[in-house]
């Protein structure tokens, strides 16, 4: 049973709206439908800031960022960080692209789609709230839609063919986010780095066909 965006299923019947983040939930609940897998995405826009390589203890390395998400009214916006670990081979790809113009402290702006989002805590160890607990949002970066670099498009996503597209191949396609939000959006001011996650950081990383 396809639900509409930004919609959850209530296990009673019907659906409850999700979170303004929340982009969509989608399962199926017909009798003898057994499921392998829930996804619970997160849609929206943001400013891209803080690419790094992260060099775990245990495991391997892994290419992670930071997205300051826009939220709320357009005259009134706040701001959602999602630390991210990028994946996929042509996440990553774009995200390396993006590595000159962030560190440029370009603004970098993308339509992207998170996954497995989760909490994790921290102590701030510097700054007004040294000593105190803190949370970061955590999740995988797992979809690009488009590029903005100082306001210029610099990459779009190619639209996957449906059955639609083939019998009618004239009708248009938009990006994943609307045109006037992506015009409209207010620029914030760079996100701090949390100190927990500074001993992460690894040196700049080499980059071809920078934006």
């Amino acid at each position: 049973m396809a639900m509409p965006p930004s919609c959850s299923i209530n296990p009673r019947g019907g659906s409850t709206p999700s979170p303004p983040w929340v982009g969509c939930v989608s399962a199926s609940l017909f009798p003898g439908d057994s499921p392998s897998y829930f996804d619970l995405h997160i849609t929206g826009l943001g400013y891209l800031n803080r690419i790094r390589e992260v060099k775990p203890k245990k495991g391997d390395a892994f290419l992670a960022c930071d997205i300051a998400a826009l939220n709320g009214p357009s005259d009134d916006v706040s701001y959602v960080r999602f630390d991210t670990r990028v994946s996929g081979s042509e996440a990553q790809h774009l995200v390396r692209r993006c590595i000159q113009a962030v560190d440029a402290e370009k603004k970098v702006m993308i339509g992207f789609r998170l996954g497995d989002l989760w909490t994790d805590t921290f102590t701030y160890s510097k700054g007004k709230r040294a000593g105190e607990q803190g949370v970061s949002l955590k999740a995988r970066l797992l979809f690009v839609s488009w590029i903005k670099v100082d306001g210029k498009l610099v990459y779009k996503a190619e639209p996957k063919p449906t059955e639609t597209d083939e019998r009618d191949p004239e009708v248009p396609v938009t990006s994943d986010a609307p045109a006037a939000q992506q015009a409209s959006a207010p620029e914030p001011s760079r996100p701090v780095a949390d100190a927990a996650d500074d001993a992460a950081d690894a040196p700049a990383l080499a980059v071809a066909e920078s934006f």
